[in-house]
């Protein structure tokens, strides 16, 4: 079971992992088989979907990574984990943060909020 320092990290592994193998195996060490994820698109269950978005993510920007941006937060079994997404070596295009439920050492609701671009 992993450990609350491993969940804190779990979605940026996951969001910044290119291959789908590999993305699945973090996915099946952190996430809940049921989990359920929802953003302003809305909601999607499983890691298969879930790893579909990340995918199309990816694709979509090539080169851009997933980076904290700033300290992540612990409330009992809520992870409050802000995140900037850019080129690596450049400012952020756009910023968020991930609220992650975790049951029984995995994450098993993830909500992702968008604030902005990298300014504001």
């Amino acid at each position: 079971m992993p450990d609350i320092d491993t969940l804190v990290d779990a979605t940026l592994r996951v969001f910044n992992e290119r291959d789908p193998e590999a993305r699945l195996q973090i996915m099946a060490e952190v996430y809940d088989d049921a989990i359920v994820f929802t953003d302003v698109e809305g909601s999607l269950t499983g890691h298969a979907a879930i790893s579909e978005k990340v995918q199309g993510l990816l694709d979509s920007a090539p080169g851009f990574v997933f980076a904290h941006a700033g300290p992540s937060h612990v409330l009992g079994d809520l992870i409050h984990a802000p995140w900037a997404f850019g080129p690596p070596d450049g400012e952020p295009m756009v910023r968020g943060v991930d609220m992650s439920l975790v049951a029984n050492g995995k994450i098993v609701r993830l909500y992702t909020a968008l604030l902005g671009n990298a300014e504001g």
